[in-house]
């Protein structure tokens, strides 16, 4: 059942949420950006329709509610340890992209389904959350390419929202939010989150058939252009929607005692010490070997593991936010024809 409501309205549900959810969105946050004068928008607790930023793909994907950049996981003591208390007393409702839903599925593979291990605190979060859909412009952003990654049709989400200049439509899919809409100027309409069908980017991803050929794509000369292009700064990862990999770090409140916390702290396959080894050994110190590992990740690997689909999700933030201009979508499409080569040979 979908619904027609001017923006007063939509605020009048978001207060009645409030009891039961913590809601988070897209935000703008001026003057916050990569330069003083720009803005930034990353996902934040918001309170009121007017916070939510819907015009803009957010710099920062959704896994900023479920993987802070840094947070507590445990205190300890000498003798004892102990885990935060529950960070989250109410259930999160979060605005999302369709890519950002796809995602989702990528980290539930890392963290709930990777060797049979279970992450607590990711499960935690995971289960206690839900989306509300946003429809994206017709062919979304300049750098998306979620049609291409087959991530543009949107699954498993329990509210879609269009914003238009002066009122909301929302699609109520999970009945347990119409009770928040009881007693509000509503009006049932006809309508459903459209997906993008078509981007302006278009990407084809690398088929590669044997151990053979992915041996091959390790020494292609592609490569070592990013060694001297890539800054090793680990931009992409961090805004990346589907980077999982983190670090731990123990902080001792002071010196003269064994009293103190652990850390987990995002990581980044792109910066130094990342491989860091027992004996000073580190793999891949060159950045042109990073970027192959990171690429390889994203178009191969993960679904050479899991089976069912590639790791990136076309949401081309990594694009957007590389302080040299190192497009990701373009060093895939130059892969692919680099495989394509290597294939006919083989076959010759």
């Amino acid at each position: 059942m979908a619904y027609r409501m001017n923006w007063d309205t939509f605020q009048e549900f978001l207060e009645n949420l409030s009891s039961n959810y913590e809601v988070y969105a897209p935000k703008k946050f001026p003057a916050q950006g990569r330069y003083s004068d720009s803005d930034i928008v990353r996902y934040s607790k918001i309170s009121g329709v007017d916070e939510i930023e819907f015009k803009d793909k957010s710099h920062y994907p959704v896994k900023e509610v479920f993987q802070p950049i840094t947070e507590t996981v445990l205190y300890f003591t000498d003798d004892d340890y102990r885990e935060p208390k529950n960070k989250f007393p109410k259930k999160n409702l979060i605005f999302a992209r369709a890519c950002d839903l796809h995602a989702m599925k990528r980290f539930d593979d890392i963290y709930l389904k990777n060797g049979g291990f279970e992450d607590s605190y990711y499960k935690s979060r995971r289960e206690n959350s839900q989306f509300i859909l946003m429809e994206c412009p017709e062919n979304g952003w300049d750098t998306c390419f979620c049609v291409s990654a087959e991530t543009n049709i949107p699954e498993e989400y329990s509210l879609g929202i269009k914003f238009l200049e002066n009122e909301i439509l929302l699609d109520v899919k999970d009945e347990e939010f119409k009770n928040y809409l009881n007693n509000l100027d509503i009006k049932e309409e006809t309508f459903e989150v459209q997906p993008v069908m078509e981007n302006k980017r278009v990407v084809e991803f690398p088929e590669i058939p044997n151990k053979d050929i992915q041996q091959q794509v390790k020494s292609l000369e592609m490569w070592n252009e990013f060694d001297k292009r890539c800054l090793a700064c680990g931009s992409c990862t961090i805004a990346c929607s589907t980077c999982t990999c983190f670090t731990t770090y123990d902080m001792n409140y002071s010196t003269d005692t064994n009293a103190g916390e652990r850390r987990r702290i995002a990581a980044s396959c792109h910066v130094d010490g990342f491989t860091d080894m027992a004996g000073g050994h580190s793999f891949r110190q060159k950045a042109g070997e990073r970027m192959r590992f990171k690429v390889m990740h994203k178009v191969h690997d993960h679904k050479a593991r899991f089976k069912d689909y590639n790791m990136c999700v076309g949401c081309g933030r990594c694009d957007d936010r590389c302080p040299v201009f190192i497009s990701f979508s373009t060093t895939v499409n130059k892969l692919t024809e680099e495989v394509k080569k290597l294939v006919a040979g083989g076959n010759k």
